[in-house]
This record gives C-alpha cells, structure tokens and sequence, in this order.
C-alpha cells in the first residue's frame, strides 16, 4: 500500500508540473515541416518517433517522406 501511495505522488507530482507522463495522441492529419527558409504542409500518412532519438519520420499523402529533428517538424491534429 505504501508503494501505490508513493508512486501516485510521484505521477500526481509530475502533471502538477505540466509534465504529460503517457502520450495518448497516435493519430495526426497534418504535418509542417521547416526546410531552410521554407515549411511545407502536407497531410500526414505516418509518422515515427524515435525512443533514442529527437528525430521524427514523417510520410505524407503525396508519397514524400521527410526526416527531422523534433524541433523542425510540427504534427496537427484536427484541421
């Protein structure tokens, strides 16, 4: 009994610090991506994360493929 106790004020903890413990979003339709000076639009296929990584896959509708840094590539859900 003392661990749950212990483990809830951890994970109740982390959330009061903004801090999303479980990702629960799997789908997005749209993707921007930053290459250079430009962003492309596309509308998403697939996407991979990578554990070990920062870098994200992402295949678009159109049948190009781009590989990113997380911080070039922005996933949207909704419209």
């Amino acid at each position: 009994m003392k661990k749950v106790l212990i483990i809830s004020v951890f994970l109740l903890t982390l959330t009061g610090c903004n801090l999303q413990v479980i990702d629960t979003t799997w789908k997005y339709d749209w993707a921007y991506i930053n290459v250079g000076d430009e962003t492309i639009r596309c509308e998403v296929s697939s996407w991979k994360d990578y554990t070990e990584s920062d870098m994200i896959q992402v295949r678009c509708e159109d049948g190009r493929s781009f590989l990113g840094h997380s911080s070039a590539i922005i996933l949207q859900s909704g419209d």
